[in-house]
This record gives structure tokens, C-alpha cells and sequence, in this order.
């Protein structure tokens, strides 16, 4: 199969190039929007209303669809929901209760299998665009016929600069490089908080991976995403702002002025590093499987001695390795239903992807700037 065949089977054709007159005219309810826009929320109503508002801004406004979607949120999310969407043009927006809490992975997948628009964009409620953001961002998207992206991503109180995805992997297998780019660049992860990507290749691939209920979630898809032929890109002209953890770590309201944690939070992400691993990679990459899960376990016992517990150890590395074997015959079919679709061996990912600065590097310099995180156990 040469190089052509393998991006269409994966990406779109291009509907239009970078100029704004030459995007596709507005739609109306019962045609295609160009982008769902999909916000899922879960006890998140403070952040609401300045996130939809920066949608209603939006230059492309007339061609987006908006889905937001909540898991059974207990803080008057819903109400509020609804309340904000209701004078929104006919067709525009719908509030979906997804009926439970779950999750990243499938509180998103509900929503993005009734979303009708060519792009999916999923986006974290503690975010706000530019104006021109969406404009830009699928101007490029359509450009490079790329399969996902992510726009350059501030902080929220400031235009600081947070990240443009992470270009590659390290040494250990965590996602590292969230560099500032100054021209559109390949990257092996688009962040989670705005997630573009096309909605044929999503359902194509199977979406977020539901095993992983939260966390990694992203690169997992990514890492498909790469292996099966496509590209993902960091488009720097196309500006969103971002909280971040501000479910986790609320702490200083529009503005992250501590470091938090907890055993459940660090369970996910560990097992899910792993899974990643283990769910995509071949021969080449299983050393990597090793030195992570030896990193791991320098990192619980490190964080027992200083918390003086044992649980913490139990629950963030002993935890994740035990449900990861016991996740076995699951792992084995998910190789087997992505064997077909893989265009690129280890090798290739390796060539692309692999870093020589540790994931780790950027958390110390938060810890530098922030002290050590306070930690709780769930």
C-alpha cells in the first residue's frame, strides 16, 4: 500500500483552503455542520458560561454544532446547562445527560456518536477561544489534511504559554515536548482539553477506549491514530486558553497557584501509561514497558516515604500492574482488532516519536515553581 492510499483511508478530502470566504456556507439544522463541538461536563458550572460564550463568538459560529454533555453533574450543571443554551439559534446546540458519571472516555463517546459534523472538537469546559480560533484551526486542519490537531494552548488568566501537544514520546513511554512551535508542526498527541479530530477516523478507530475511563486517553487514540496511517498537528496561528485540572485542583479559581494529586488519579494515569503500551506496541517497544513500570515503582516508593504510607504505594503502582494483567484477554483481542488497520511498525514510531527529555523534567519544574503536590487518597 504506498503513501497516498494510506492517508485517504483515514483522512477526509479537503472541502477548502485557509481563506474564509471559501469556507462552506452556514448550514441549517438538517445539514452538516462543518465541527461538533463537544464540552463534557461534570460538576463544572462555574466554567460554563465564559466557555460557551467564546463559542457564540466564534467567526465560524454559523457552522458549528455544539454538544455538551454531562455526567450526572450534582451542582446545578444541568440546569444551568440548559438555561445558557436556550436562546441559541435553532439546531445550534443540544445539552445531552449522559445518565452516570463516565468518565472522559465514554461521557465523551455518547455524545460524539449523535454529533453530525464532519470535525469532532472535544473540549474541556475550563477553556475559552479567540475569536478566530475555530476559523483558523480547521482553515489549517483542511490545509494539511491532517487526521487530528490542536490549537496553541495558553493559560487561562494569560497568555502564557501551556502547550501545542506533546511532540513525542521519551524514554520511558510518557507523552514529553510540549514546545511552542512557531509554524505547523507534526505531534504524536494533541492535548485532551481540545481534541480535534475527524469523526469518520473516530468512529473508525472505536473512539476513546472506555477501559481507560479517564487519563492517557488521548494518546491512546493518538498513537492509533499514527500507526494507522494518519497525522496529528499542533497549529500555533489557531489560540485557546485553559484552566487545567480544575475539577482535581480548584484551588486559586482562574489561576493554578498549588499542585494536587491523589492515589485514584495517579492509579488512572499509571495504568493507562501502561496500557497504551501495552495495547500498541510490539517486540521493539516492550523494553520501554519495563523501564517504565521500574520508574513507577522508584516513584511509589518515593512518594510512601514521603507521605508515610504504604497505601500510596499499593494503590499508584501495585494497583495499576495488577489490573493491567488482569486486563489480559482484553489487551490481546484489542491487538488483534487493530493488526488490520496498522500502517506503521515500532520502528517507525521510534524513527518519529521517541525523546530524549523525560515527561518527568516538565513535572519538576511545576513542583520548582509550585512546591511539592498535596495528595490525597481519592
Amino acid at each position: 500500500m504506498n503513501k497516498k492510499k494510506k492517508k485517504t483511508d483515514l483522512n477526509q478530502p479537503s472541502i477548502t483552503e485557509s481563506s474564509r470566504s471559501d469556507l462552506p456556507p452556514i448550514y441549517h439544522s438538517e445539514q452538516q455542520p462543518l465541527i461538533s463541538v463537544i464540552i463534557l461536563n461534570y460538576k463544572g458550572g462555574h466554567w460554563m458560561h465564559r466557555c460557551l460564550e467564546s463559542i457564540r463568538q466564534q467567526t465560524l459560529f454559523s457552522q458549528i454544532e455544539t454538544l455538551v454533555a454531562d455526567n450526572l453533574s450534582e451542582d446545578g450543571s444541568e440546569q444551568l446547562c440548559c438555561k445558557l443554551l436556550q436562546n441559541w439559534p435553532p439546531g445550534s446546540a443540544r445539552f445531552i445527560q449522559n445518565g452516570g458519571n463516565f468518565g472522559y472516555c465514554k461521557g465523551n463517546n455518547l455524545p460524539a456518536a449523535q454529533a453530525r459534523g464532519k470535525w469532532l472538537l472535544f473540549l474541556n469546559n475550563d477553556t475559552w477561544f479567540e475569536p478566530e480560533t475555530l476559523e483558523k484551526l480547521l482553515a489549517d486542519a483542511e490545509k494539511y489534511h491532517v487526521t487530528a490537531a490542536v490549537p496553541r494552548i495558553l493559560d487561562y488568566d494569560s497568555d502564557n504559554f501551556q502547550s501545542l501537544g506533546a511532540e513525542g514520546f521519551d524514554l520511558l513511554g510518557f507523552p514529553t515536548c510540549r514546545k511552542d512551535f512557531h509554524r505547523p508542526t507534526p505531534i504524536l498527541m494533541p492535548e485532551g482539553c481540545a481534541y480535534l479530530v475527524l469523526r469518520e477516523t473516530f468512529k473508525k478507530l472505536g473512539g476513546f477506549d472506555e477501559n481507560f475511563f479517564m487519563y492517557a486517553d488521548e494518546l491512546d487514540l493518538s498513537w492509533r491514530i499514527w500507526l494507522a496511517g494518519g497525522t496529528c498537528m499542533g497549529f500555533p496561528g489557531a489560540t485557546l486558553h485553559h484552566r487545567g485540572a480544575a475539577y482535581v485542583n480548584s484551588s486559586g479559581g482562574e489561576k493554578i497557584i498549588e499542585l494536587r494529586t491523589s492515589d485514584t488519579k495517579r492509579f488512572y494515569a499509571n495504568r493507562n501509561n501502561l496500557l497504551v503500551l501495552l495495547k500498541q506496541s510490539g517486540p521493539v517497544l516492550w523494553p520501554i514497558i519495563l523501564l517504565q513500570i521500574l520508574w513507577l515503582t522508584a516513584e511509589g516508593i518515593a512518594g510512601s516515604l514521603l507521605l508515610r504510607r504504604i497505601s500510596f504505594f499499593t494503590n499508584t503502582v501495585w494497583a495499576p500492574i495488577k489490573d493491567c494483567w488482569q486486563k489480559r484477554s482484553w489487551l490481546s483481542a484489542e491487538r488483534q482488532r487493530l493488526t488490520p488497520l496498522r500502517r506503521h511498525s515500532d520502528l517507525w514510531m521510534i524513527r518519529h516519536f521517541l525523546r530524549l527529555r523525560l515527561n518527568r523534567w516538565d513535572e519538576f519544574l511545576r513542583i520548582r515553581r509550585l512546591g511539592l503536590p498535596k495528595v490525597s487518597r481519592h
